[in-house]
């Protein structure tokens, strides 16, 4: 493609990815903060903002002293090096780790204790409390501890990756001082429930009223004397590591790269230590301890002055409050599925768009579930990415082979953090016979794809899925995704080239209406989007919408910066990171960039090109990140159906661009400001109006909601 694209490349132009990751969990954080929410959703928010502190950390933080001890001062397209950026990440992080605390411990607990829940220090407790939780450590938490000593015979404990520790000063009748670590299981609740304590040791008896909890690592603390008998406990303090987790595969020596991966997880609880959290400021002894036997600087210490490891809080969602959760909403099913008399004569009809999680992930289950017990059905082929522990959908693969139909899965093993379950859906999967690949070299298999083939009466029907978010039934009921079930041959034609480019030899590099990456996407997006450019030059009216998750390369962006030097108009929703730097004169003045963090995930991604008034728009798995268009196997489809194109545009991208309630704009200087409506503004929660859109829709006639003027 011969263009004159101007060079962008001066650092001014671009922030730092990973200081624009940490403005994200505080937008997270700031859902948190915000009062008109329910009190268990903002518990919610800050276990997810100390959740996303900790992968990051494991991943980006851990890359970036690895960097640093390896010699590399390169700087980045920012303008920063590795060290700078580390730098910045520390400062950064402290404060939003003071607010988070502060929120936790001087709001959201008394709320809670207005609201029933009371959770209390072990020191606040009465005595009866005390006495019951005596007996209650002594039968359920004794057993299961381990305490491991550290002296000249027995070498300093490995600390696990994210583990919460007692650091604990020993002193024998000798006078001895020693150092023992004591781990708090992560098999028991952290929040240890007092009342059902009180019904468990009191034959029974009901309590009623305010529910109380108190800390799993306080109450072992306060029986410390049970784990030393003979030695006086001098003190112990809380502490929790976190470890470099990013493991590196080699995949071209692998001979069985599912033995390979499965290894690289054991050495996972071996990796480098990258954070110690402490919750207050340690004896020098002991802090000299933990520094020299992990092997860190004073940079890579954080005081909390709180309890730590507060992702825990999420368990407390699921208490029975259900007036401090959002009100629950009913999945709706577009009526299609009711009308024909069955799952492939609806998709036969027309084309039909899921938008999670607003519709219901069970037709997409069904799909599925039917092809496996369709004696028509031959084969079903299906790309796996994170489909969770308990999957119906792979339960009906299984059920597919046992019933001997030709069933192909790419399970991918190198999704983090997902590797465990996914070896162990591969294995079950194998040994009914299922053709299982696990991917090619180099790259992760991250499209969403299922192709069914169907005997019928006219010849063989291919029936496709595809998606923008993961086969799994949990994270479609928190996720915000996009699914289209089609039959239109030209997507069925590429599907076909695609799977046998996952499972053989194909290197197909012409699709029909696909953009695959790493084959073509980043060229394909490219040109559509100097076609906008060129179309903008003759009518006017250049206007593009891209929805992604993270915008974090540098080519694309440059693209975009030269579109809004041409004139185009160019609306961005971009949830989490986001390198591009809107509003800066004669380079990105018509970009402008907007963040949506509410009540679920933002997690689709649609390219919306205007093309003079007969829109193209593409939906799928890809960000605009080097590694989602060079590393990774993504696929973008094409919205045919103008009914679909235009509730997209109208329901999501449109509506989404006039939220007021959960949207932040991006300043040129990276700040987010909250979109606040006047007096005289519509109240426009986009999530919130999709849930009505959902069932308003679901015969498929096409309805333009009242959002005013973009």
């Amino acid at each position: 493609m011969k263009t004159n694209i101007k060079k962008f490349q001066n650092p001014e132009f671009y922030f730092n990815r990973d200081l624009s990751w940490i403005e994200f969990n505080k937008r997270v954080l700031e859902e948190a903060l915000d009062r008109s929410l329910p009190l268990l959703e903002r518990v919610k928010f800050l276990s997810i903002f100390c959740t996303n502190l900790d992968e990051f950390y494991m991943i980006r933080v851990s890359g970036l002293m690895e960097q640093i001890a390896a010699g590399i001062t390169n700087i980045g397209v920012d303008g920063l090096t590795p060290h700078e950026t580390l730098n910045q990440i520390s400062i950064k992080v402290s404060e939003l780790l003071k607010t988070h605390m502060n929120c936790y411990l001087n709001d959201v607990l008394p709320q809670l204790k207005e609201n029933g829940i009371e959770i209390s220090n072990y020191d606040e407790l009465t005595i009866e409390e005390k006495n019951l939780l005596k007996q209650f450590y002594l039968k359920e938490i004794f057993p299961t501890l381990t305490p491991l000593a550290f002296d000249p015979g027995r070498p300093f404990p490995h600390i696990s990756n994210l583990s919460l520790n007692l650091g604990v000063r020993i002193e024998k009748t000798t006078g001895e001082r020693h150092f023992a670590r004591v781990k708090v299981p992560k098999n028991l609740p952290r929040f240890i429930n007092i009342n059902s304590i009180k019904e468990k040791f009191n034959s029974g008896q009901k309590v009623s009223g305010t529910l109380r909890l108190t800390y799993l690592e306080q109450v072992i603390e306060a029986n410390l004397e049970t784990l030393f008998p003979g030695l006086h406990i001098i003190d112990s303090y809380r502490f929790r590591v976190t470890r470099d987790t990013d493991i590196e595969i080699q995949e071209d020596e692998a001979d069985d790269l599912l033995k390979v991966i499965e290894e690289n997880i054991k050495q996972r609880r071996f990796g480098a230590v990258v954070r110690l959290e402490i919750e207050e400021e340690l004896p020098p002894q002991i802090l000299n301890i933990l520094k020299k036997n992990l092997e860190i600087t004073d940079s890579s210490i954080q005081i909390l002055n709180g309890p730590l490891a507060l992702g825990d809080l999420i368990s407390l969602y699921d208490l029975p409050f259900h007036q401090l959760k959002f009100k629950p909403f009913q999945f709706a099913i577009p009526r299609v599925f009711e009308e024909q008399k069955d799952i492939f004569s609806a998709i036969r009809k027309n084309d039909i768009l899921l938008s999670h999680p607003y519709h219901s992930f069970m037709p997409v289950v069904n799909f599925i579930k039917n092809a496996s017990e369709d004696p028509d059905v031959l084969t079903i082929k299906q790309t796996l990415y994170r489909v969770g522990s308990n999957s119906p959908i792979v339960e009906s693969l299984i059920e597919a082979a046992e019933n001997g139909k030709q069933v192909a899965a790419l399970v991918e093993l190198k999704a983090r953090f997902d590797e465990e379950n996914n070896i162990q859906w591969a294995r079950r999967l194998e040994k009914v016979g299922v053709h299982v690949v696990y991917g090619l070299i180099g790259l992760k298999t991250h499209c969403k794809v299922t192709l069914i083939i169907r005997k019928e009466k006219d010849g063989l029907q291919r029936y496709v899925h595809l998606a923008t978010g993961n086969y799994n039934i949990s994270t479609a009921r928190q996720y915000c995704d996009l699914g289209l079930f089609t039959c239109d041959e030209d997507i069925a034609d590429d599907v076909v080239e695609l799977f046998n480019y996952l499972t053989g030899y194909s290197q197909q590099d012409n699709y029909k209406c696909l953009i695959v990456a790493p084959i073509n996407m980043r060229e394909k997006i490219k040109e559509l989007i100097q076609s906008e450019i060129d179309s903008h030059k003759k009518f006017g009216n250049g206007y593009i919408i891209i929805k992604v998750n993270a915008i974090t390369d540098p080519d694309i962006i440059q693209m975009l910066y030269n579109a809004s030097c041409e004139g185009v108009r160019i609306d961005m929703i971009v949830r989490g990171i986001c390198m591009l730097r809107p509003g800066l004169k004669n380079v990105s003045e018509n970009i402008r960039v907007i963040s949506i963090v509410g009540r679920f995930l933002e997690h689709s991604r649609v390219f919306y090109f205007y093309n003079n008034g007969n829109p193209r728009i593409f939906s799928g798995s890809a960000d605009l990140m080097e590694r989602n268009l060079n590393r990774r196997v993504e696929v973008l489809y094409p919205i045919k159906s103008r009914i679909i194109g235009n509730y997209i545009y109208n329901n999501i991208l449109k509506l989404q661009l006039s939220d007021n309630v959960n949207a932040r704009i991006l300043d040129k200087d990276g700040v987010y400001h909250l979109v606040k409506p006047s007096d005289k503004d519509e109240i426009i929660d986009s999530q919130d109006m999709q849930i009505g859109a959902a069932h308003d829709l679901i015969s498929w006639e096409p309805v333009r909601l009242r959002i005013g003027k973009v």
